[in-house]
């Protein structure tokens, strides 16, 4: 069965396509909810991946958000849903290879980050190939704080660049991490002023694309080989811990916690 597709809401598309001079952008488009992906987005971002993977001539492509933020990641309203009636190994397995099509794209992938940059919209960004943030870019991986776990790999992708008490930090505390302090750490690889990100991933991606395209996917191989066996293995652990935590009590009281406005109650069960 394939999935569903509601590519837009009304008359407005969710997910932005643009390709010019062999790159294409990419701009989630719920500015309104600081593009929060709910699974409307996702399944139209999905898409979009998909025809991308299959589009001859690019040689670049370019992830943003409209409005105000990069995406502030799973629509909270949306968690817990199963639209396919999926078990949860097969619902975070299925997300799992979606997100992947990033790291899979045929060609590097630039994310402009800004605003809220969260959650799973955090390790998409974390599957880019280079990240450039805007000074008022705020990441987190807020998961715990709901008694899960993220999921999509980019804690793997996080330990490298930036090493696991980095990577413990974030997770086990959700704290938000500024854009000068990614910088320091090496999740990004250029802090600009909001209204200079847009040129600066502009440009970063038309370097590229002016390279020679089989230099620029055989250097980039090489690179990702580095941590694909540990990336894959990771993977696999946090499709069985995000099942065990959808089915625990700790989930629950999240889910009471968030609908009645009030701080939960963890138990650890």
């Amino acid at each position: 069965m394939t999935d569903p597709n509601p590519a837009v809401t009304g008359t407005r598309p969710l997910v932005l396509l643009g390709v010019r001079d062999h790159i294409a952008t990419v701009s989630f488009n719920r500015p309104e909810r600081h593009n929060a992906v709910d699974n409307d987005v996702a399944y139209a971002f999905t898409d979009i991946l998909r025809e991308l993977h299959e589009r001859p001539g690019l040689r670049a492509v370019i992830l943003r958000g409209e409005g105000k933020s990069f995406s502030s990641g799973r629509d909270t309203k949306a968690l817990g849903g199963r639209p396919g009636g999926e078990t949860d190994l097969e619902f975070v397995a299925k997300f799992q290879k979606n997100i992947t099509l990033i790291s899979t794209m045929p060609v590097p992938v630039i994310a402009a980050l800004k605003g809220w940059v969260l959650g799973g919209s955090f390790e998409r960004a974390l599957h880019c190939d280079v990240r450039i943030a805007a000074t008022d870019a705020k990441m987190a991986l807020p998961e715990v704080g709901h008694g899960l776990v993220p999921d999509t790999g980019g804690v793997s992708r996080l330990r490298a660049l930036a090493g696991p008490g980095m990577v413990k930090d974030l997770v086990l505390t959700g704290r938000t991490l500024t854009a000068e302090e990614a910088l320091t750490a090496g999740i990004v690889s250029r802090v600009v002023p909001p209204e200079r990100l847009d040129d600066e991933a502009w440009q970063v991606a038309s370097l590229i694309a002016s390279r020679s395209p089989l230099a620029v996917r055989l250097a980039r191989q090489i690179i990702d080989d580095l941590d694909r066996e540990a990336h894959a293995s990771a993977l696999r652990q946090e499709n069985l811990a995000q099942a065990l935590l959808f089915a625990s009590e700790d989930y629950r009281e999240g889910k009471a916690a968030r609908a009645e406005g009030r701080q939960p109650e963890f138990r650890g069960r």
